[in-house]
């Protein structure tokens, strides 16, 4: 019996300038980040999507951006979202750690995350560490959803951690599976299909927003 998980990056961030909040930490902002007008539109689009249709569960980041493009999703199929923290992305922690260990690094920050997976920031959180909660949160949804078809909404660096587990990384910190590189846009579907806890089949799936 096959179960179908679809990885779905959320949408197009609204992109902030001026003072903000002194009082909320990097972590604290960057869980409230919200959609722009493009966000929303796109998340719309997303959601009428055909593999979006008839959808059996549906599971999101606790983060602002992820939630906002779960509605729509949840909309169409008249669910409810099921939030859970296994799906928010890594925690940044200090970013001048992480401005300091980027400097001179051939590639971008989820390649440079995946090429040294257990470097993190103070008070952030590692590749390593960052794979292994949402893999365990993934084995679980499969032991307990046999045959369903299951949408989880989540973060780019995030989602290629966990695809990590799968692929392999070419020469540019690329991932691969079966010879195919796998990108993770903002938005975009991945579907993944399993035989009980083993993958059979990785594919991105084409969208027009």
């Amino acid at each position: 019996m096959e179960t179908i998980i679809y990885l779905v990056k959320h949408a197009d961030e609204l992109k902030e300038n001026g003072i903000k909040n002194t009082n909320d930490t990097t972590q604290m902002m960057n869980e409230k980040y919200i959609l722009s007008v493009k966000g929303e539109e796109q998340s719309k689009k997303l959601s009428e999507n055909q593999e979006l249709k008839n959808i059996d569960i549906l599971w999101s980041s606790s983060y602002v951006r992820a939630k906002a493009t779960a509605k729509y999703i949840a909309y169409r199929n008249n669910l409810e979202i099921n939030i859970d923290a296994s799906l928010n992305e890594r925690k940044l922690g200090n970013l001048e750690d992480l401005s300091k260990w980027m400097k001179n690094k051939k590639f971008g920050v989820v390649q440079a995350y995946l090429q040294d997976r257990k470097w993190k920031a103070k008070e952030g959180e590692s590749c390593e560490e960052a794979t292994k909660r949402v893999t365990a949160f993934v084995q679980k949804i499969l032991n307990e959803n046999k045959g369903k078809r299951i949408v989880l909404v989540s973060h780019g660096a995030l989602i290629s951690f966990l695809l990590s587990n799968w692929c392999e990384l070419n020469e540019e910190m690329k991932l691969i599976f079966n010879n195919k590189v796998i990108e993770i846009k903002e938005p975009s579907i991945t579907k993944l299909t399993f035989e009980n806890q083993e993958l059979l089949n990785i594919e991105p799936i084409e969208i027009n927003v």
